[in-house]
This record gives structure tokens, C-alpha cells and sequence, in this order.
């Protein structure tokens, strides 16, 4: 029995192992090899935990021999597709709502409904619809991300908002109120390689927009939903709504404008954020919101789904790692190690911060984009046309409409 190895070993042994087919010629165990990454930032607490998650479940399942290979974020894309396509390298590793759609219209990973049965009730409904796929689930989720806005009380209270802005056009409402204090209303990151998921999307999402048309053929996101959405920015920026290099500017709350007082909010973060930013300009200056509302309230957040994969060996033995992975149990103690929360709601995370469970009010809007194979291609396109408009080069219908051009092009060339 192994336990968790380092990255580049694991990797490469377990194409080796997997090759062979779980248990060996002689051997009455079952071999199950997950390829699990780094959702646990702490090395030293990612050893601890996973390790302790393979002692605990081969000692409940003496036939089962589990094998977590630890992988780097950096190749995950091109690392599954290439273990799929050999049929080898593992049996469970887990993707995202925007990866599964491919690999299950390639047929190469197995339907999942019946590891969740029993417990679907209390999964997050907005959890499970994100992993599922022509009305099969392909992921079981094994952890729940949030994106929610953060924002600077002392700043509003300063610029005589007495009301933190809660929808777009409050927030649209505030900008002159802060700029008259030399301070951005919105902390917006117009820099290319940031998300749109926390950046462009949820605003265009809000407005009731979408990236997509229903059919996936064409996009969706230069229709007046889009164009309503990028003239926003486009309109906070000239009321100073927006940080002087919002074209350029990443979302670092560290040495940004919101740690340093320059803005007041950023509608899209995360958890993690909120520590970072405490330090910077106080506790007790810091708030957590609900998502800002247009039409609607939408916030970016996705579940770590584990997946099978169709070629695995003893299918069985690894749907019974993925159901023991998913149990309350194991969910919590993930919860709170990782920061992230639990796609179940019968799971209480121990020792949960205030600041989590303002993030918690949230889960009800979560949405995790908007999936498709081509998506991350399209978000590049988007994204350096949105530049562009911050820039003053393209107004917002000129720069979705060429994006959209682009976009339409890549989806009907196949490639």
C-alpha cells in the first residue's frame, strides 16, 4: 500500500499501475488510483488530510488498495485528456463543471446517479444540475466553491452611503458619492488573464445575459444583455467608478486599490480574500454581501466533482471511494481545511468563520458558468475585446460584436 506521493512520482507510477489493471495476477485486492490537486493550499495539511482519508477508508474496505497521486494545477487539462484517450493514468480524478461536457460526449467517463441516490436530497441542487450532462450526472461533488462581493464599510460610511450598495444600479448610484473621495466604487479587473467568472460574467449573468445560445452553436454575449452589461463598466468608469488601471489590473487584494483604500468593493471574490483584506484595512471594516442583483442575483461558484473514468478496472470499489469521499464526514473536515464549503446542506463545517458563513448566504445563487467544450477559448476573446472597450479603443456593442465574430468562427470551424 502507497501512500500520498509527490507529483511527479505519483504521476508517472500511477500510469504504470493502472497499465497493469487494479489488483495485480495474485493479488485479491482491488486497486482505485486518484489523481486529487492542491484544493488544501497548505502542504503540510494536504499530506495530513489525504493521508488520513486512505488509512481510514482501507481499513473500513480491507479489499480495496487506494492510491491518491497528487497533481499540480498547472497540465490538469492536458494530463486527463491524455490518461482518457490512453485509458490509463486513473480511475477517479476530479474536474469542473466547464471539463465534464467533453469527456462525457467522448464517452469516456461513467454516469454517477446511483452513487448520490440515497443522499440527493441534501446535495445543493444547483451542484448536482452543474455536473450533470443530457440528464446524467458525471461528477460527484466533493466540495463547493462561492464568489460573493467584499466591500469597505468605513469608505461608504465616509462618502455618505449609509446603505452598502446590494444591486448594480445602487452600486452605479454610489460611484460619484466615493469618487468625490478619490476612491473607485467598484475594484474591477479588466486585466485579460483574469476569469470573466469573477470579473465581466457576473454582471452580464445579473443582467439576465448569457455567453452561450441555448443550442452551444453560437454565442449569446453581444446581445443587448451583453451590450447593457460591458456599457456599465463602460459608465462607471467615466463617473470614476472604477480604479484609474482597471484595463490592467488583476484581482490581488494585496498592494490593490481595495487594501490600500482606493476602492470600495469587489463584487467577485472569494472566501480566502476576505483574511487578506481584513489585514490591510481593519476587521471591522470589512463586509461580505450577497451577490449584486439586475434582473437577478448570480454568483460564480462550481463543485469539485469527482469523476470515473470508463476505462477504471473495479468500478465498483472506486464508486464506493467516490460515496465514502461525498459523506458528511469527509465533506466537512475538506470544508474546513480548504476554505471552500460543502455541495451538501447537511454538512456543518467545524469551526467556521463569521466571514464563512456571510460567503454561505450565497450558495443559493451559485451558478458555475456557463458550460461548454469551447468555453475557456471564448472567455479569451471576450476578455481582450472587454480591454479594449476599458481602453476606450471599442465602444461595448463594437467590442462584443467582434468578439462574438471570433467566438462564432472557432464554434462552427470544428477545431
Amino acid at each position: 500500500m502507497r501512500k500520498v506521493a509527490a507529483a511527479g512520482i505519483a504521476a508517472a507510477m500511477s500510469v504504470v499501475i493502472a497499465g497493469c489493471g487494479s489488483g495485480g495476477s495474485g493479488s485479491d485486492k482491488s486497486t482505485v488510483t486518484l489523481w486529487m490537486y492542491p484544493v488544501i493550499a497548505d502542504q503540510a495539511k494536504n499530506q495530513a488530510f489525504w493521508g488520513k482519508v486512505e488509512k481510514d477508508f482501507e481499513t473500513a474496505n480491507p479489499t480495496i488498495d487506494v492510491k491518491i497521486d497528487q497533481q499540480p494545477w498547472d497540465g490538469r487539462q492536458e494530463k486527463v485528456t491524455t490518461a482518457l484517450a490512453s485509458r490509463k493514468g486513473f480511475d477517479l480524478v476530479v474536474l469542473g463543471p466547464d471539463q465534464i461536457p467533453q469527456y462525457a460526449q467522448q464517452g469516456t467517463l461513467e454516469q454517477l446517479d446511483d452513487v448520490i441516490a440515497k443522499d440527493k436530497a441534501a446535495y445543493l441542487p444547483n451542484a448536482l444540475t452543474a455536473l450533470t450532462v443530457d440528464g446524467k450526472l458525471y461528477g460527484v461533488p466533493i466540495y463547493q466553491t462561492i464568489t460573493a462581493p467584499i466591500f469597505n464599510k468605513k469608505l461608504f460610511a465616509e462618502a455618505g452611503v449609509t446603505e452598502v450598495p446590494d444591486t448594480l444600479e445602487e452600486l452605479k448610484a454610489a460611484a460619484p458619492k466615493l469618487a468625490a473621495k478619490k476612491v473607485a466604487v467598484l475594484d474591477y479587473p479588466g486585466k485579460p488573464e483574469v476569469s470573466l467568472n469573477q470579473s465581466f460574467y457576473p454582471i452580464l449573468w445579473a443582467n439576465g445575459g448569457t455567453v452561450f445560445a441555448p443550442d452551444g452553436k453560437s454565442v449569446a454575449f453581444n446581445g443587448p444583455e451583453g451590450v447593457q452589461s460591458l456599457q456599465y463598466l463602460l459608465d462607471l468608469k467615466a463617473a470614476g467608478g472604477l480604479p484609474e488601471n482597471t484595463a490592467s489590473k488583476g484581482n490581488d487584494i494585496e498592494g490593490g486599490p481595495l487594501a490600500g483604500g482606493k476602492s470600495a468593493m469587489y463584487h467577485a471574490a472569494t472566501a480566502g480574500m476576505v483574511e487578506q483584506l481584513a489585514a490591510a484595512i481593519g476587521e471591522e471594516n470589512v463586509g461580505v454581501g450577497l451577490p449584486l442583483e439586475g434582473t437577478k442575483r448570480v454568483a460564480f461558484g462550481i463543485p469539485g466533482g469527482l469523476v470515473l473514468a470508463k476505462h477504471a478496472a473495479d468500478k465498483d470499489a472506486a464508486k464506493k471511494f467516490a460515496g465514502y469521499l461525498a459523506s458528511t464526514t469527509v465533506a466537512a473536515e475538506l470544508a474546513k481545511e480548504s476554505g471552500f464549503f460543502s455541495a451538501r446542506t447537511d454538512v456543518t463545517i467545524p469551526g467556521q468563520s463569521a466571514a464563512s458563513k456571510e460567503f454561505a448566504k450565497s450558495l443559493e445563487f451559485a451558478f458555475p458558468g456557463d458550460t461548454h467544450p469551447k468555453a475557456r477559448q471564448v472567455m479569451a476573446m471576450i476578455a481582450s475585446h472587454i480591454q479594449a472597450a476599458l481602453l476606450g479603443k471599442e465602444d461595448a456593442k463594437t467590442a462584443l460584436d467582434a468578439a462574438a465574430k471570433e467566438a462564432n468562427e472557432l464554434l462552427s470551424s470544428g477545431s
